[in-house]
């Protein structure tokens, strides 16, 4: 999958574009090493987006981690 870049967008407001929270913000920056020291994007950068990592039981909060 790939993400368009609008004007103003950063590594932080993507993660959570795509992924709905900013945490996987370094797994979007090591997939565009090329872009990586960019801190503000202009428009129209295509950037790579991997797949979302899988929630393991211990990411969750306390409160969800409740065995069925």
């Amino acid at each position: 999958m790939t993400y368009r870049t609008v004007q103003g967008d950063t590594w932080d407001l993507i993660s959570y574009k795509v992924y709905e929270t900013e945490d996987h913000m370094p797994l979007l920056m090591d997939a565009n090493t090329e872009h990586a020291r960019t801190v503000v994007f202009p428009a129209n950068v295509v950037l790579q987006v991997p797949a979302k990592p899988a929630e393991s039981f211990a990411d969750l909060p306390p409160w969800k981690q409740v065995e069925l």
